[in-house]
């Protein structure tokens, strides 16, 4: 019986990560087709990353989401951090409240926060005149509000698994709540932390409905352009450029991993 089991358990393993990653895997091995149909195999070739480094839009997409998912990111791990924190450590009044005010971007549907994002936009300029046009700050400003809130969760499940009495020694021997934070909190949390900034990186990158009610004609991000670009046909090029971010993805991701552990075993 148990061996029956344990080959059940093996088989839906198996089959599981195939269906994770068998198509990412197809998207890698059809960026070297030849052909321009991305569904017909004609032989090997590398002509499509050529073409990729010439495609200026899509570069230009690109470059416009890196910059936007790390500004995002860091803003939104900066003030997930803080309110994870405040949320561990803090007894606050209406924390309930707040708990569920938080945690409202993770369940309400990306389109709902997408129009409130661009009504709230569209009001404040015009209150204040800013901001001047919708771009690259207005996407950043929408992502960040959207990741804080997977930020917070993360890290204030980190701080909970932690004991507060090594921050209240700290305290008790005449440290700073500042000094307490940067010298014995933040490294405590900082594999929850490095999570919390690529879980916002990931999302800042993949997203497509707040980037679509938030931006302006002068900022594209990579899945607007690919979006509208597959409406027209998949062009392999698109392929090419999946499997270099497939690429530097798993490059951060081992990086990131091998850093967690090392802090890890240090401690």
């Amino acid at each position: 019986m148990t061996g029956r089991l344990s080959r059940f358990l093996l088989t839906m393993l198996v089959f599981g990560y195939a269906f994770l990653y068998l198509p990412i895997a197809t998207l890698v091995v059809y960026s070297f087709n030849e052909s321009r149909l991305v569904t017909v195999w004609s032989g090997f070739s590398t002509k499509w990353y050529g073409a990729l480094l010439e495609n200026e839009a899509l570069l230009a997409a690109a470059g416009t989401s890196l910059l936007v998912g790390v500004v995002s990111a860091t803003a939104a791990t900066i003030l997930g951090t803080l309110a994870g924190l405040a949320l561990a450590r803090r007894r606050l009044p209406g924390r309930m409240l707040f708990t569920g005010l938080l945690a409202t971007p993770l369940v309400l549907p990306e389109v709902i926060l997408g129009l409130a994002l661009l009504l709230l936009i569209v009001a404040v300029q015009g209150l204040t005149g800013w901001p001047a046009e919708r771009g690259i700050g207005t996407i950043a400003i929408a992502h960040a509000t959207l990741a804080m809130a997977y930020v917070a969760v993360v890290v204030r499940s980190r701080l909970v698994g932690l004991d507060p009495a090594i921050e209240e020694a700290a305290m008790d021997l005449g440290a700073r709540p500042a000094a307490v934070f940067f010298r014995i909190t933040l490294p405590m949390i900082a594999p929850g932390v490095v999570a919390g900034w690529l879980l916002a990186f990931t999302l800042s990158l993949d997203d497509l409905v707040l980037a679509s009610f938030t931006s302006g004609p002068g900022a594209t991000t990579l899945p607007m352009a690919i979006f509208s670009s597959v409406r027209m046909g998949v062009s392999p090029q698109i392929n090419a450029l999946a499997t270099v971010i497939v690429l530097v993805v798993t490059v951060v991701v081992l990086v990131a991993g091998r850093l967690v552990f090392a802090g890890g075993q240090r401690r």
